[in-house]
């Protein structure tokens, strides 16, 4: 069980959550800070005495138009329902629940003024696997991600739809099976709902965490390829790197050195005096790459852990203050350099995977016997190159464009939504070039027997010729391209 409350989520703990399919309960403290901060948001309304934008106006360009008390339950509901323009493909499961951790996690606070069951209602959800139906297009990234976050909020009031145990259904229809009414929303709750960075965040998240996890298997998969190229372990050395100490050049450095602890074929004479870029600066690229998702996710982490509504309420000051929380461009920006590091990564390995097949340092050319005959490994480098070249194109940053939205009133947007799905888009491309990496690697690094590479190596040569065989002649390859990509889709056990 993970109890909600004021301490910080780490992404390492929102791993363990989501991992081990944790519950979420509210603590005592964030319980009592959300029943404070709406009955001040109660009391604060019947004597106000002036207009607050979100709570008695209308949103955006409407900002100026002031509504009634009796309608201001209406007008939270008619923002929920009229703001689910989302389009496109829908959000894959494991986002749609970071989603809601971070929504929850967020009004959990006391800052955003949302009733207790509202907030319940969506642990509720989180509990019971219930995920609503969020699409991938639609937010500007800029008055927090509204589109997708009005889905992800249309089953509190009975509409939209939700997947549940394999099938989209009604969200009413689901609701009635437990028992649950539609939430009367009060003032200022949808915009609470809406105004935010969770689709963004969640999306961020991910991909850190997948980031991390394929850094780490990029140095493994490349220390196969390193021995299968028959490559110089000088360039590992901690005495180039103590010149030039950036961190994630010095870890990478030293991760190598262990893992190629033991070899037979790292002691073995060299005939060749260096290597190419792709093998004799895996410490620079890898390593960059690694300090730009420590970057991300330290960004990525402080937002996790903020009130990004709007107005921000402070029972304490008797303040409700109208700012810009929501807006994306904190995050936005991290998200860009982490999808143009992961792209390079790629970039990296495939260039890699070029030479183990290009008949090099006693290596048969494709990787194969009898090449003319067989094809070999010729074709899985063409679908490397084709999806780093794609990755090239999701790499134009996002965060550099803006479109002005709502009359001029919200005149400049982040559009990290964009940062956000590019980035999942290039996550998932990167694995699939590692996989092809590993599967050449894998298959070259048979050809330097009788030597043996570390105990580490071999075990994970072990571990996957397991999943997949080594190719005797040509044979149909997609199946084992798609075996690599999904046995790289796993914790590090090495």
């Amino acid at each position: 069980m993970h109890y909600i409350s004021s301490e910080e989520l780490t992404l390492c703990r929102v791993r363990e959550i989501i991992s081990g399919g944790e519950k979420l309960a509210l603590s005592e403290e964030a319980t009592q800070a959300i029943l404070k901060c709406r009955q001040f948001l109660d009391t604060k309304m019947e004597d106000i005495g002036r207009p607050v934008y979100g709570v008695t106006t209308g949103f955006g360009s409407l900002y100026n138009v002031t509504i009634p008390a009796e309608d201001l339950s209406q007008l939270q509901h008619n923002l929920v329902m009229s703001h689910a323009c989302g389009t496109g493909e829908p959000v894959r499961d494991e986002i749609v629940r970071l989603m809601l951790l971070f929504k929850i996690q967020s009004l959990s606070y006391g800052h955003s003024g949302a009733q207790l069951i509202t907030v319940q209602r969506l642990i509720d959800m989180y509990n019971n696997d219930i995920l609503p139906v969020v699409y991938q297009q639609g937010s500007l990234g800029a008055s927090g991600d509204l589109a997708p976050l009005a889905h992800l909020s249309l089953p509190l009031i009975g509409l939209g739809e939700v997947r549940y145990k394999g099938s989209v259904r009604p969200s009413a229809e689901v609701f009635r099976e437990f028992g649950w009414e539609p939430i009367r929303l009060q003032s200022k709750e949808g915009l609470a709902l809406l105004n935010g960075t969770q689709f963004m965040s969640a999306h961020a998240v991910w991909s850190a965490l997948h980031a991390e996890e394929l850094s780490a298997w990029a140095d493994l998969i490349g220390a196969m390829s390193l021995e299968a190229y028959d490559g110089r372990i000088e360039p590992f050395y901690p005495l180039t790197h103590n010149i030039r100490p950036h961190q994630g050049q010095k870890d990478t450095a030293a991760r190598f050195m262990q893992l190629l602890e033991g070899s037979t074929i790292i002691k073995q004479a060299k005939e060749h005096v260096q290597d190419p870029y792709s093998f004799r600066c895996i410490p620079q690229v890898h390593g960059a790459v690694k300090d730009t998702i420590r970057y991300a996710s330290k960004v990525f982490g402080t937002e996790i852990n903020s009130a990004t509504d709007n107005p921000n309420v402070f029972p304490d000051e008797d303040m409700v203050i109208s700012a810009g929380n929501f807006h994306g461009e904190p995050i936005a920006i991290p998200m860009d350099m982490l999808a143009v590091a992961m792209s390079e990564l790629a970039s990296i390995s495939e260039r890699r995977t070029y030479l183990l097949i290009h008949g090099y340092r006693g290596l048969p050319r494709y990787l194969v016997a009898k090449p003319g005959l067989n094809s070999g490994f010729m074709i899985p480098q063409y679908t490397a190159a084709s999806i780093v070249s794609q990755n090239k194109g999701l790499c134009w940053p996002a965060s550099c464009d803006s479109i002005p939205s709502s009359q001029g009133q919200e005149d400049h947007v982040s559009m990290g939504a964009n940062a956000a799905t590019k980035l999942v888009r290039v996550i998932d491309n990167v694995r699939t070039v590692l996989g092809i990496e590993l599967l050449n690697a894998a298959q070259a690094l048979e050809f330097r027997r009788p030597l043996k590479s570390s105990p580490v190596i071999e075990q994970l040569h072990a571990d996957f010729r397991a999943k997949v065989p080594f190719v005797e002649e040509d044979t149909y390859l997609h199946p084992l391209i798609a075996a690599a990509a999904e046995f790289i889709n796993r914790p590090m056990a090495y």
